[in-house]
Formats: C-alpha cells, sequence, structure tokens
C-alpha cells in the first residue's frame, strides 16, 4: 500500500510517500527511508514497498521538496553534462543542507509519533548515497528516537568538514551499519577506517565495511552500477538489523 501525503513544515509543506505491508492493520514499527541523489522516482517506490512487505511503517519523504514540483531526474545525463539535467539536479541539491535535512528530520519524526499505524517508540532509518549521511546524521541529532540507522553507498560521512558525520558518533545510541561503495572518491578507505573509528570509540554496537564489487549506487534498479547480487545482500542485511532492533 503506498499513499501519499503533505506533512506540514515550519517553511512550507513537505511531499512524502507511506507504504505498509499489504497484510494486517498495523502498528508495525515505524521506519524513513531517506533517498538518493537521482531524487523521488519509482525505483525509490520499490524500495520503499519492498521495505514496508517485510512488516514496516515505512515514511519516504522527498528531500527535494523545497525546490517546488520537478520533473524526473537523469542523473546519467546529468553528470554527463547535459545543460537542461545539470540545471535540474543544481536546483534540486541546492534546496537542501545538512541544518534543513535536520529541520526535516525532526518534524518527519514527530508525524510518525502521531500515526495510528506507526508503532510507538523509537524508530529505523536507511539511506542510501546522499540519503545514507542524513541517516547517520540524525541517528547523531535524534539519539533518543532513533533505535537503528543503516546507510549504503553513502558518502562524505568521515570527512574534516564540521558537520562531517561521524564528529556526531558521541551522540549516538543507534545500532549502525554502512556499507560503502566500491572504489567511491565520496567514501574511501580512509574515511571507512575514520568513521568506524568513531563510532567504536563511541562504544556503539557498529558494522563499518566497504562492499567490494559494488560501485556507489548499485541498490536502485534503475542505476546504471545496479548490482543485483549486492542489492540483495542489502535487502538481506537491512531487514536482519531492522527486525533484530525493532521487533
Amino acid at each position: 500500500m503506498k499513499t501519499d501525503v503533505s506533512i506540514p513544515m515550519p517553511d512550507g509543506e513537505a511531499r512524502a510517500f507511506v507504504f505498509t505491508p499489504d497484510a494486517g492493520d498495523g502498528p508495525w514499527p515505524a521506519t524513513i527511508l531517506f533517498m538518493d541523489a537521482p531524487a523521488i522516482r519509482p525505483a525509490m517506490f520499490e524500495m520503499g514497498e519492498r521495505l514496508a512487505q517485510a512488516g514496516y511503517y515505512v515514511l519516504l519523504p522527498d528531500m527535494f521538496w523545497r525546490a517546488g514540483p520537478y520533473p524526473p531526474l537523469d542523473i546519467v545525463k546529468a553528470r554527463a553534462g547535459d545543460p537542461e539535467m545539470g540545471a535540474l539536479f543544481a536546483k534540486l541539491r541546492a534546496s537542501t543542507d545538512a541544518a534543513r535535512q535536520m529541520q526535516d528530520t525532526g518534524v518527519f519524526l514527530d508525524w510518525l509519533a502521531k500515526q495510528p499505524k506507526a508503532r510507538p517508540g523509537k524508530v529505523g532509518v536507511t539511506g542510501y548515497c546522499m540519503g545514507g549521511g542524513i541517516a547517520l546524521r540524525a541517528a547523531g541529532t535524534f539519539s533518543d528516537r532513533i533505535a537503528v540507522a543503516a546507510s549504503f553507498h553513502g558518502g562524505n560521512m568521515a570527512t574534516d568538514a564540521e558537520d562531517s558525520p561521524h564528529l556526531l558518533a558521541p551522540k549516538m545510541k543507534a545500532k549502525i551499519l554502512v556499507a560503502g561503495a566500491d572504489e567511491d572518491g565520496s567514501f574511501d578507505e580512509a574515511q571507512c577506517k575514520r568513521l568506524d573509528a568513531a563510532l567504536k570509540d563511541a562504544g556503539l554496537d557498529a558494522e563499518v565495511s566497504i562492499w567490494k564489487g559494488a560501485r556507489h549506487g548499485w541498490v536502485p534498479t534503475d542505476m546504471p552500477v545496479y548490482n543485483k547480487e549486492a542489492a540483495e545482500r542489502h535487502w538481506r542485511e537491512l531487514v536482519k538489523l531492522f527486525d533484530g532492533v525493532l521487533k
């Protein structure tokens, strides 16, 4: 079951999508699925539906909602220099940042707490590409409300930036799984080791690694680097992780 929703925000209305299992009446454990940079599209709906069928109430927010209605983004063309797609991608990326993402996440958590079919209590978050960093940052910003966080082919999670997610490790309480992409300049071996050390030093139950052979963007089925074997591994490990904490 997929439902389009509009969530009131301090500076507008955020569009989002809710997925629930086809069977049963709930309530189900609540989760947030943070999208990747190519934005909302059918592949993200497929992922929301699949997570819901594992027994979860899934909120998929459009993190680019401030940009207003936008046409489908062809990320391949955008990165290849297509002027129209490049301009759209730039507009979408400029509509959000770390501070606004956390502002939004706080509202999403408040909204989830009021949904009768979402089980009360802590939630789980998972993110992809840019959403991977959002998931980790959320775990550190809302540590009393997020019980488990996962990041797949996320980037820039342990950099020298002042708002790098790994700096929030001392504030986190969630169980964490991070699976980085192979040969990914946005999350290389150095960042992997730095993030792993930060999470372990904070005493967290965390697993951080780079999945060899899985390139950046391997989970969504519409990506050129989609890797079925690695994507299915992702589903097995994500559901096991969430089940172990939220169920």
